[in-house]
């Protein structure tokens, strides 16, 4: 059923702008056939089992994300263990692991990029839309760069080239995307699946041609190498990221996602309003300089447009992710087309997600429900 593009995740139509909340920063079946797609394991340490009162919300963040200011911050989980409910936070290197751990019932909600959806969807996960963060404008979140001493001018010159990229991420929907607009058969070049880390130790290392990465990490190299960006996210069609949870969760637990989603977004005015000390606070847990990171923070979140809401799931929203999906698909890296609609609630169960006009998504104890 189709969402109406008017609806919004606050019921004051007044804050009705979209925005990324991102600081670039899914048994046994659904694991085999995922891991199968992207190539990743979930360990069991990941998994927990409800708190003493029955009721634990598991929050799936990346180090250098907003849900990990929204973690340190704490507010939220002083708000839900007054109502008897256990936050527990459990970091991943990049969105498929999210979409993995959600997958499988390691945790229940995160935040990803647009590419990790799709490959969960491709498997019989019950992952869903639970709001939409729009991508940065002017598309500097995520780039392919290269070292300044390679002969690698522009996307053309990467024919036979090792590109190193996550597999399964927003910045490989960036390459493929590029691939195309050079009129490059994606077999033409030589991907390396790594993750950020990994990726990073690669590309400095020489032992990779290219790097296709997204902030903070792009920005931390940018700082640390001289490095050239042959092509970014500008003109990549994307619907930008998504908050995500499971199907069954966000039935039960609607007010414990809504909490969420009004704290990621108190989370992010707070680090539009204090980039430098919300880059300090991230810097203690990312294993990257307050500088990239305070980068990161501004060119995500410029004045122009407002990235704090967590806005609606639109058809808009959900033409772009079919356009993603699609592009995985042309190149063979889905096993058979995904309907981007599959992770749709319906319109009852994204109203039960709205934020009130105040910003506090109230949870009473009575509205707490047993899982």
């Amino acid at each position: 059923m189709p969402v109406n593009p008017s609806h919004n995740f606050r019921s004051n139509k007044s804050a009705n702008s979209q925005g990324s909340a991102r600081l670039p920063i899914i048994g046994a079946a659904v694991l085999i056939a995922t891991g199968a797609v992207l190539g990743i394991s979930l360990n069991k340490k990941h998994h927990s089992t409800y708190g003493v009162s029955g009721q634990v919300l598991r929050v799936g963040y990346q180090k250098s994300g907003i849900l990990n200011l929204t973690r340190t911050r704490g507010e939220l989980d002083k708000k839900l263990a007054a109502l008897g409910v256990k936050t527990e936070w459990i970091s991943f290197p990049a969105g498929p692991q999210i979409t993995e751990a959600l997958a499988v019932g390691g945790i229940d909600a995160g935040w990803t990029g647009d590419a990790p959806v799709v490959f969960a969807l491709a498997t019989k996960s019950d992952i869903v839309y639970a709001a939409n963060s729009a991508p940065d404008k002017d598309g500097l979140a995520r780039a392919v760069i290269v070292k300044e001493s390679s002969p690698i001018r522009q996307i053309y010159d990467l024919r036979g080239k090792r590109v190193a990229v996550q597999k399964g991420s927003g910045s490989h929907n960036l390459l493929v995307q590029a691939l195309e607009k050079a009129g490059i058969p994606y077999t033409d070049i030589k991907p390396v699946y790594l993750a950020p880390v990994d990726g990073r130790a690669a590309f400095e290392g020489g032992s990779v041609d290219a790097w296709v990465i997204w902030d903070p990490f792009l920005a931390g190299e940018q700082k640390r190498l001289k490095t050239r960006s042959i092509a970014d996210g500008k003109d990549t069609v994307t619907p930008g990221g998504f908050y995500l949870s499971t199907r069954k969760y966000a039935r039960a637990h609607p007010d414990l996602l809504r909490a969420l989603l009004a704290a990621a977004e108190d989370t992010t005015r707070w680090a539009q309003q204090n980039p430098h000390q919300a880059a300090e606070e991230l810097a203690k847990q990312a294993s990257l300089d307050v500088d990239s990171l305070e980068t990161t923070i501004r060119r995500l979140h410029s004045p122009a447009v407002s990235f704090a809401e967590a806005g609606p799931v639109t058809d808009e929203v959900i033409a772009a992710q079919q356009k993603v999906a699609d592009e995985f698909l042309r190149i063979g890296l889905l096993p058979q087309r995904v309907d981007a609609r599959k992770g749709l609630l319906t319109a009852g169960e994204y109203t039960a997600l709205r934020i009130p006009a105040n910003g506090e998504a109230s949870v009473k104890v009575g509205q707490i429900q047993k899982p």
